[in-house]
């Protein structure tokens, strides 16, 4: 078993002195890898988070370009960001925070021919995308590989997160139906607007999932919805068959 260097041990430390993570846990982390889907509001504390607890490998994937709206929820970017390619963006904060990890900046969007062969390379996959052919790709994806997957969506001041696990229910099994171009338009947060606080608490509690598999802490959400109402703070947790009711 490798023995932490003096920097690890302190950077670390808080996460070792965890009885559910320890030493062992934390060598798991830096051992892993994730990749990201999507490199915007739910990926910006995702990303911090998975850089900070030491997670070795992290892809982010994502085909845009930083634009002002943006920095309102995608605190991964900043001002100076403005044109660049989100991944390289981000690649570059994660650096930063943690240069132990090695970050793969991936500037394009996942299609039929390139999912299968970038996520395969990873042990867990986070969904922080925001439509439903990129979810829906991504989790069928996810299940042919057999990969975990996070997901979380955000709409105004709600938002869901959920993970999948090999052998059971994915993301299109409780979200079968496509929604139509107008009813995606509706959703977008561009149109309806989102609580920007609101991504960091369901980013965070997709890294935390992410964690919680590496490590094997902990239980996971599968199987259930967290539904989260920034409005009034109210967190309900619904099993996966009340949807389909």
């Amino acid at each position: 078993m490798k023995r932490f260097s003096e920097e690890e041990a302190e950077r670390y430390k808080a996460h070792i002195a965890l009885c559910e993570i320890d030493v062992d846990g934390q060598q798991k982390l830096m051992r892993s890898s994730v990749a990201v889907v999507g490199a915007g509001a739910l990926a910006s504390p995702a990303l911090y988070y998975l850089a900070a607890a030491g997670v070795g490998v992290i892809a982010v994937i994502d085909g845009d370009s930083v634009s002002l709206s943006n920095l309102q929820r995608q605190i991964i970017h900043s001002s100076d960001d403005i044109g660049m390619p989100k991944p390289l963006s981000a690649a570059d904060k994660i650096r930063r925070l943690n240069p132990a990890v090695e970050v793969r900046p991936i500037c394009c969007m996942l299609d039929d021919d390139n999912a299968a062969d970038i996520l395969q390379q990873y042990d867990v996959v986070l969904d922080c995308s925001d439509n439903y052919a990129t979810r829906r790709l991504v989790s069928d994806t996810c299940r042919s590989l057999s990969k975990p997957l996070c997901f979380a969506a955000l709409s105004r001041f709600e938002g869901q997160i959920m993970t999948f696990m090999p052998g059971a229910a994915y993301y299109t099994d409780v979200f079968p139906v496509s929604p139509t171009d107008d009813q995606q338009e509706c959703r977008s947060c561009a149109v309806t607007g989102v609580l920007n606080a609101l991504a960091g608490i369901a980013g965070s509690m997709q890294a935390a999932e992410a964690i919680k598999i590496i490590t094997g802490t902990g239980e996971l959400l599968k199987g259930r919805m967290v539904l989260v109402d920034a409005l009034t703070f109210r967190f309900e947790t619904i099993n996966i068959n009340q949807i389909h009711s």
